[in-house]
């Protein structure tokens, strides 16, 4: 009972149920890929998905989605997820259907029957955009999951005869560990509606996140349990009982069993959440979940991404299709709607907000998404959807206790995990491709203020010496360049508002990343507060705290995608830096050099692409006048780190930005320095793909000759004028018209190579 909907016979499918068909949730559900295969809708609130496990916090990592696809058991249903995250948590709203006999704890995965969790085959299971369903044996039920914008629907279609149970447990989450659920409640109100929360010190320590449940069929009678203290709550006895409005329990260690008796129909349940109030959530479930047709809401969900998946249509071989739209469904689950349906939204100082005029969305890895994810966003959505997410941005900082845009938020809350202040560039990118809709002098202070606030990872000293020292701040090298570069991008947009001293005062800032280079190794490197760089220096060397974020010299000296003509400089010209590169995807490296790091994944040589820092790397041979390389390296990344599989994806997707970097890649051109309103060119590997753009007009990409006989770039038309350049404008893609790649055998070694040719710096390329 997959299900597939069907078009009117004789009628044949728009581009959005064709790409909607090759969507394959269960990507990435396997190997480092941390995708989840449950069901949600373009950036909703609900991402409703079975968790196979929900290790403690020393064994969470493989299982930061809560589902891993060589598990074979599933523990139950839950509603909040990450996707593709390095880190875990949620998992909230746990439930569980059961026919039968009821336990009430999960038991061992190895030991069937010991507890509530279930075997399950992935033969039963179907993974949809919109839609997940498997069938659980040993519970002797069919589930199946749709969601909306705020509610998550189940429908539960029990073995004939066997009484039907729904279990709820306030007490697991995602990264669990001892002592995680501070406070929870539970209730059931006199017209059945189960109502409650839970309060824990998870990666956002006071999370707090509010429920309301609703079943198709009334209960025969329920039980509510504080497992801590061994207290149970006999709710009503038969059907023609109620329960009392002081039904309810509270405690760290919480249960519900809810009974229904023999059903003859499937029972359906929605779940809406807020991070506000039960109130609030009731109101959502009044609101976005209206009625019990399950089939509606599946096919709304269908609709949904049918039309977020329509902005680009896609010519290619049936795997690449599959990778191609399944990458974009990825992209578009993250950032979250974290606002209820009254506008209240809880922000970084745990308080209640208004949000006037715009929609709340939290969920940002911007470490990761600022790269690409949010780039194609601009691209793909509507602009009122990007003013959102910048605005968004704006608010959690005008209400953070330290004045700060966010870092790693979700639900409202601030993790303070990775670096940089990496909102910044997000705003820059949106308000350079002339995106409005915010209240830009509000975005360009928040951005300013992120920028020059002291005890935030080294910045006072980053301001007063012009880097962050390794010997008062860990991770210094990292650090420094990172800054560096979102400090361009405030140049980048305070120029462009007219603001010429705060463009002077930053794009000084920009050139920082020069203060931790050491031309003589010709390695980004830490120095300590005294000048001096630390010794001893071993550029292979990676590890958590150390001179650079999850990766080493070799992967974070190339990190001034501002300013290559600077690094080419500092290098001593073009064939040093291809020299360099050519190290980087040719040496000889055993992974388990990097084993006791657990994000650097996908080793091409030292080129890691399962870590972001190591994204725009293959493209930077086009800044110094050798595209062919970059086309030659491109491809060995999409043929070894990519496939249409569960285990397809080399490294964390972390919240949509490796398969963004997939699908950028394979139109063609990537956005090497967001804000430089450039992409860079590459080479396609999809044979057309036409873009329907935020404006209405269409921009089609079309690769001749393509296969693997044909792998280099001979050249490149732009509306049927060659383009004699290695990156193209966005506002040439915005105006529509065609770009043309004409592929060959050999590598073409003359075309986009003079100076005139390459990307943007910020300071000029060396003389040759």
């Amino acid at each position: 009972m997959g299900g597939i909907l069907m078009t009117t016979p004789g009628m044949t499918s728009t581009p959005g149920q064709a790409a909607w068909k090759q969507v394959d949730p269960m990507i990435g559900t396997g190997g480092d890929g941390h995708t989840f295969p449950g069901a949600t809708v373009p950036f909703g609130m609900i991402q409703l998905s079975p968790d196979t496990a929900m290790p403690d916090f020393k064994h969470a990592y493989k299982w930061a989605a809560g589902y891993r696809y060589d598990d074979t058991t599933i523990r139950g249903f839950s509603h909040t997820h990450f996707s593709g995250s390095g880190h875990s948590d949620l998992g909230d709203v746990l439930l569980m259907p059961i026919g039968g006999k009821v336990r009430l704890d999960a038991g061992e995965a190895g030991k069937p029957g010991s507890g509530y969790r279930s075997r399950f085959s992935h033969d039963t299971e179907t993974a949809q955009a919109g839609y997940y369903a498997v069938t659980l044996p040993d519970n002797h039920v069919r589930v199946e999951l749709t969601a909306g914008q705020r509610v998550g629907w189940h429908r539960y279609t029990f073995d004939k005869g066997e009484p039907a149970h729904v279990l709820l447990d306030l007490r697991p989450s995602i990264y669990d560990y001892p002592g995680k659920v501070s406070w929870a409640r539970l209730r059931v109100r006199a017209d059945g509606t189960v109502t409650g929360m839970r309060e824990t010190r998870g990666w956002a320590p006071g999370r707090q996140l509010f429920f309301a449940i609703r079943f198709s069929h009334p209960m025969t009678s329920h039980e509510l349990m504080n497992r801590e203290q061994d207290v149970v709550y006999k709710g009503f006895k038969g059907p023609g009982d109620s329960p009392a409005d002081t039904d309810a329990v509270d405690g760290r260690a919480l249960e519900g069993v809810f009974d229904f008796g023999t059903l003859e129909q499937p029972l359906i349940v929605k779940v809406a959440i807020s991070t506000v109030s039960e109130a609030n959530a009731i109101a959502n479930l009044d609101v976005d979940g209206k009625g019990w047709d399950f089939d509606a809401r599946r096919a709304e969900a269908r609709k949904d991404w049918e039309q977020a998946l329509s902005a680009i249509d896609v010519d290619a071989p049936a795997a690449t299709r599959k990778n191609f739209y399944t990458a974009m469904y990825h992209a578009m689950i993250a950032p979250n709607l974290a606002m209820d349906v009254n506008g209240q939204y809880r922000g970084p100082d745990h308080g209640i907000h208004q949000a006037k005029d715009f929609t709340f969305y939290s969920t940002w890895s911007l470490w990761d998404v600022y790269r690409a994810q949010q780039p194609l966003m601009t691209l793909i959505q509507p602009n009122k959807r990007v003013a959102n997410f910048v605005q968004s941005l704006v608010a959690a900082q005008e209400s953070s206790p330290f004045g700060i845009l966010p870092v790693w938020a979700y639900q409202g809350l601030e993790t303070w995990c990775m670096i940089g202040y990496h909102a910044v560039p997000v705003i820059a990118d949106a308000y350079m491709k002339g995106i409005r809709g915010f209240d830009t002098k509000a975005a360009l202070k928040a951005m300013v203020a992120s920028a020059t606030y002291k005890p935030y990872g080294g910045l006072g000293w980053y301001m007063k010496l012009g880097y962050v020292p390794i010997d008062k701040v860990p991770e210094a090298a990292s650090k420094t360049v990172e800054y560096a570069f979102d400090d361009w991008t405030i140049s980048r947009m305070a120029g462009a508002m007219g603001d010429e001293a705060l463009q002077k005062r930053f794009a000084k800032r920009a050139g920082y990343w020069r203060n931790s280079f050491d031309p003589k190794t010709g390695f980004l490197r830490a120095r300590k507060s005294d000048g001096d760089f630390r010794t001893p220096f071993d550029p292979a060397a990676a590890g958590y705290g150390s001179d650079y974020t999850e990766g080493n010299a070799w992967q974070y000296s190339w990190y001034e995608p501002q300013d290559i003509g600077g690094l080419i400089s500092v290098l001593g010209g073009d064939d040093k830096l291809i020299a360099k590169l050519d190290h980087v995807f040719e040496a000889k490296v055993d992974p388990k050099e990097f084993a006791h790091v657990e994000d650097i994944s996908g080793l091409i040589g030292y080129y890691a692409h399962g870590n972001e820092p190591s994204h725009h790397i293959a493209y930077l041979y086009d800044y110094a006048g050798a595209p062919w390389k970059t086309q030659q390296r491109l491809k060995q990344i999409m043929d070894t780190q990519y496939a249409p599989t569960p285990t397809g994806l080399a490294g964390n997707d972390d919240l949509g930005q490796m398969s963004a970097w997939y699908l950028f890649t394979a139109m063609g051109f990537y956005p090497v320095a967001p804000a430089s309103n450039q992409y860079v060119i590459g080479r396609p590997f999809v044979d057309k793909a036409v873009l329907h753009l935020p404006n209405g007009k269409t921009f089609t990409i079309v690769a001749r000759h393509l296969d693997d006989a044909h792998p280099y770039v001979g050249k490149v038309l732009l509306d049927g004028k060659p383009l004699e350049r290695s990156y193209i404008e966005h506002g040439q893609i915005l105006a529509g018209g065609t770009l043309t790649f004409e592929m060959q055998a050999k590598p073409n070694t003359q075309w986009a190579t003079s100076d005139a040719a390459r990307p943007y710096s910020m300071t000029p390329y060396p003389s040759r």
